[in-house]
């Protein structure tokens, strides 16, 4: 295959690398969102409320990560794996955290009931990204050539 043919390579994604791409870019944009919010001072303590959700300059951090995270581990179908396992666990924990945490005042994420239930839906999320089956497409790929045009 030549490199630098850009015929010569397949880019066809995945549906885990697209959800995970999706995933990602809705968390980056509510990590965005909750810092025009709550803005940067109080980085523990200035709790708002953003649609319903509460969120902190902490919490917001903690969303922009994922979201990049989720953008930049899309690109392959084994990293959009890792990044679903990484939703799965990462947000399952936070989810059984979240059980004990909602409404207590020494939780630095400030997690409310609506926090929690997304933190369950997105465990669900991580878990599809990371185990949804992946239909490979069996058709057999044209090598594209550089060179005599001539040869058979």
């Amino acid at each position: 295959m030549n490199p630098i043919d850009p015929a010569a390579h397949s880019s066809r994604w995945t549906w885990p690398q697209l959800l995970a791409g999706a995933i990602g870019a809705v968390y980056t944009a509510v990590g965005v969102a909750g810092f025009a919010k709550t803005g940067f001072a109080d980085y523990w303590d200035a709790m708002d409320s953003l649609l319903g959700f509460m969120v902190t300059p902490f919490h917001n951090t903690v969303h922009l990560v994922i979201g990049l995270a989720g953008l930049a581990l899309a690109s392959t179908l084994p990293r959009a794996r890792v990044y679903g396992w990484l939703l799965a666990v990462g947000y399952g924990a936070t989810f059984v955290y979240g059980l004990f945490a909602v409404g207590e005042s020494w939780d630095p994420l400030g997690i409310n009931t609506a926090d929690n239930w997304l933190h369950g839906v997105s465990t669900l999320l991580g878990l599809l990204v990371a185990l949804g089956p992946v239909r490979r497409d069996e058709s057999p790929v044209k090598e594209v050539r550089a060179g005599n045009r001539s040869e058979p």
